[in-house]
């Protein structure tokens, strides 16, 4: 008999999440059963209705939270004053950090786009779409104080978004880089993407 996690819903929902997460990213979310979540879980696969009615509700669950909290831990991150190179080695910083401690999280949320209905779909690229303008905004300030020379703001914003979330294809922890050393590298290597002095 499957045990109940947990004696309060929010913990047994926070474990569902995590579980979710791991199992969706290892072995997709089409293939992967809400039975086989339960098991894992170690809850009744009646109980994961409770929490999700659906299937796609866990899916965009996930997905919401990841841009949300991505979203969030910009605006801590974003430095004051108006330096734009402050303001982009921030955002690259923040990034990487970011996604590194959520590899998970930022794999599922790449990969899965395909499996939301439309409507769903539409909400979280307007979440993308809110984070990539800000490092738009600031590749458009430093250009238009003659700090980086950028010939076209779009894709150029694409161009590092796709960079620095790359690290977690490759990055280890115990491996000779650290976090702090790879962050630090990648926004060398953007600032000569944008023209600016590193």
């Amino acid at each position: 008999m499957a045990r109940t996690v947990g004696s309060q819903g929010g913990k047994t929902k926070a474990a569902i999440l995590e579980a979710a997460l791991e199992l969706i990213a290892h072995r997709g979310f089409e293939a992967m059963s809400m039975r086989q979540l339960a098991d894992k879980v170690g809850v009744q696969a009646a109980a994961m209705y409770r929490y999700f009615p659906t299937k796609e509700d866990l899916l965009d669950t996930l997905m919401r939270a990841h841009m949300e909290a991505l979203i969030a831990s910009w605006e801590d991150a974003r430095p004051a004053g108006d330096d734009p190179a402050s303001h982009l080695a921030a955002f690259v910083d923040n990034h990487i950090r970011f996604h590194v401690a959520r590899r998970l999280s930022t794999h599922v949320n790449n990969m899965e786009l395909r499996s939301l209905s439309p409507e769903r779909l539409t909400h979280i690229l307007r979440l993308r779409t809110a984070y990539e303008k800000e490092l738009r905004q600031i590749l458009r300030t430093g250009a238009e104080a003659g700090r980086f020379r950028v010939e076209d703001t779009a894709i150029t914003t694409m161009a590092i978004i796709q960079m620095i979330t790359g690290v977690i294809v490759w990055f280890r922890p115990d491996e000779r880089l650290s976090v702090e050393q790879v962050a630090k590298t990648y926004h060398t290597m953007t600032l000569r993407l944008v023209g600016a002095e590193a």
